[in-house]
């Protein structure tokens, strides 16, 4: 086998659905990956909100949300995968002992070059004291791809790929992250066809 093929990896970047893309859970969605390898890919949708906010999802937990700008932000639908399970996706955080430690809380996936995710309750204590992250989003389930799966769909057209931009994520109104995404690759969704071609 030779070097040229080398794979290509897709962290940290934005996977946006194309207009043909008829899956539900995927339609016009923005997928934010936390991890891609050669054993499959893992990551967040981010324009999809739930119908619960995180005041509501805190009480849910029993924990009451100390933090008035996170209130009445949505709980996001991350993917089809463990949609009981909630994940926190929010900006790096050094542990105040030291630069280059362990991540501050128990079970966080730090994804180079961007965010970290991270899946124990105590972000979520954190945050219910009034501090945590600045900046999270939190969703219920995640999206997967198995061994080669995700390459198959982006060669099949399913999918446009770029880097990530973090003000997307938490700065953009998220009825406007589809859009905003696709304008990082000088696009506009009129541009695209449903129609999946090759050329």
């Amino acid at each position: 086998m030779s070097n040229d093929s080398a794979p290509t990896n897709f962290t940290n970047h934005f996977l946006i659905a194309m207009p043909g893309l008829a899956d539900e859970a995927f339609s016009k969605s923005v997928v934010y990956l936390c991890e891609h390898s050669e054993r499959g890919a893992l990551g967040l949708i981010i324009n999809k909100p739930s119908d619960i906010n995180l005041e509501r999802l805190f009480e849910k937990v029993e924990l009451h949300l100390g933090r008035a700008d996170l209130k009445g932000q949505p709980v996001f639908q991350g993917g089809p995968v463990q949609t009981e399970r909630g994940f926190v996706l929010h900006e790096p955080i050094q542990a105040p002992v030291e630069p280059a430690s362990d991540p501050v809380y128990a079970s966080t996936m730090v994804i180079p070059g961007g965010l970290e995710m991270t899946t124990s309750r105590d972000v979520l204590e954190a945050l219910a004291t009034g501090a945590g992250p600045r900046r999270v989003l939190i969703s219920l389930g995640y999206s997967a791809w198995g061994e080669g799966q995700l390459e198959s769909e982006i060669s099949e057209n399913a999918w446009l790929t770029v880097n990530a931009d973090q003000t997307v994520i938490f700065d953009t109104p998220v009825s406007q992250r589809y859009d905003k995404a696709l304008s990082l690759l000088g696009l506009q969704a009129w541009m695209l066809s449903s129609e999946a071609g090759h050329a």
